[in-house]
């Protein structure tokens, strides 16, 4: 059994997943609406990747005994600048996560929650990936510049991109 306030965090926190996922989901159309259908889906497969995260915390909130409890949320943002704004503001969300994942395994230190602290290793270690993938293509964005042969090579590499559900996914 959780403790109430491990157990509110954890609530907290799934819903935090869950507007990542539309915010990823919003970024996907916008991306497809300017002709960057390879940068589409590469939001689009973040957005699968945080409805698993979602699910992760879902599940391990109900194996505990405890009720998830879903919260309004606000809209994302529908438009952007433009490729460069897509992922400089992708890694500042992902970076806010990354701080909201850190607050959280603190607290299942100071609560002694052993179990939930190692359920929150998984997301830390990906959090590294989520950050250093931004902070690739934000550079790589930035030495192409306004260059349009360069920005749909980029484009054309980001749609190789798939979703690949971890091995414990729920």
């Amino acid at each position: 059994m959780l403790k109430k306030k491990v157990s509110e965090a954890l609530n907290k926190h799934l819903n935090k997943e869950m507007y990542s996922a539309n915010l990823y989901l919003s970024m996907s159309s916008f991306a497809g609406s300017i002709g960057f259908k390879g940068t589409a889906n590469w939001f689009m497969v973040q957005y699968q990747e945080e409805m698993v995260h979602a699910m992760k915390f879902y599940n391990y909130i109900n194996s505990h005994g405890e009720h998830v409890q879903m919260a309004a949320m606000a809209a994302p943002p529908a438009t952007f600048k433009g490729l460069l704004d897509l992922f400089e503001q992708t890694l500042k969300h992902e970076m806010s996560i990354t701080s909201a994942l850190n607050d959280l395994l603190d607290l299942a230190l100071t609560e002694k929650d052993h179990a939930t602290n190692i359920f929150l290793q998984w997301f830390i270690t990906e959090q590294i990936e989520e950050e250093e993938n931004d902070r690739d293509i934000i550079g790589k964005l930035k030495l192409i510049g306004d260059n349009g042969q360069g920005l749909l090579m980029l484009d054309s590499e980001l749609g190789t991109r798939v979703f690949v559900p971890p091995a414990t996914a729920a």
